[in-house]
């Protein structure tokens, strides 16, 4: 399953659900015309209301295409993707698990030295799709991206930026045993402009190693749809080798997380009994050590 979130993986998700019971009042706004849409026309004139049921849905399906794809970037390297996995050393509880983990097991329940990478997906329906339905066959239409529809989908909600923010730092605080495991958001849209610096600084700081698409063309205006942000805390990938290269650096990587409010004094004698140690790595384990102590 190599191919990126499209048009295509949509429609996959529409059929699996109707085939699944899923009602067609589930997945679709139905306007005072009797029409079923994904989304509300941002011209449409009638009642609107708000639809919940699909969220579970499209959350349950994005979860695992992120985990199928995320398996074959690693299937060289003896590694499994696992869906809802629970950590409760970093924070990762049956309440408020990890979407997607790389780990060295493949199982749910694990310890942190088992986990290789922490994914959180982000994402949803794109574009505004029409259903009908003519004879037995079920019909779904494309008509329009997220500019022509009321929706505000994946990575270009505020709230989802935030709750991606606020779950990375919950884990990075939860014990020392995080720091050396890298975090990645998993989206398939761009993202607002408002958010280009504070994600390239999240990631300057360490708390979360890159926002990706998988969505290489979202959106008709392609002035909209940024590659990267300039210190690459949000990349677009339209490639999947180029996303499986991206991936395997990130575990490859050996990271370590640090975060502290030092005086001037207090850091400069830090870094001076740091420096006492032989080799850069000595160094390195050595400042860790008293910065978190």
């Amino acid at each position: 399953m190599k191919d990126f979130w499209n048009k295509e993986t949509e429609k996959r998700f529409f059929k699996q659900a109707l085939k699944n019971f899923a009602t067609v009042e589930k997945l679709f706004y139905k306007t005072n015309k009797g029409e079923y849409f994904a989304y509300w026309k941002k011209k449409y004139e009638g009642e609107r209301y708000t639809l919940q049921s699909r969220n579970s849905l499209i959350g349950n399906f994005t979860e695992k295409y992120s985990k199928d794809l995320l398996q074959e970037t690693v299937q060289e390297r003896n590694l499994y993707a696992v869906n809802n996995v629970v950590c409760k050393e970093i924070g990762l509880t049956r309440r408020s698990p990890a979407d997607v983990v790389i780990s060295k097991r493949n199982q749910i329940n694990l310890r942190p030295e088992d986990i290789v990478l922490i994914v959180e997906v982000k994402m949803s329906l794109v574009w505004n799709w029409r259903y009908e339905i003519k004879g037995s066959e079920n019909i779904f239409k494309c008509v329009g991206d997220y500019l022509s529809h009321a929706g505000t989908p994946g990575l270009l909600r505020s709230d989802s930026m935030l709750k991606a923010i606020g779950k990375s730092i919950n884990i990075r605080v939860s014990d020392f045993q995080s720091s050396k495991i890298p975090i990645i958001i998993l989206g398939n849209t761009p993202i607002t402009n408002n958010y280009y610096d504070k994600v390239d600084h999240l990631k300057i700081a360490g708390i979360i190693q890159g926002f990706c698409s998988i969505n290489p063309s979202p959106i008709n205006d392609t002035t909209r749809n940024i590659k990267s942000t300039p210190k690459h805390g949000f990349i677009r990938f339209d490639r999947f080798d180029e996303f499986k290269k991206y991936i395997n650096k990130i575990i490859s990587s050996d990271y370590n997380f640090f975060s502290s409010m030092k005086n001037r004094k207090d850091l400069g004698i830090i870094i001076e009994k740091a420096n006492k140690k032989q080799t850069y790595e000595e160094k390195a384990e050595e400042f860790l050590r008293l910065i978190r102590n």
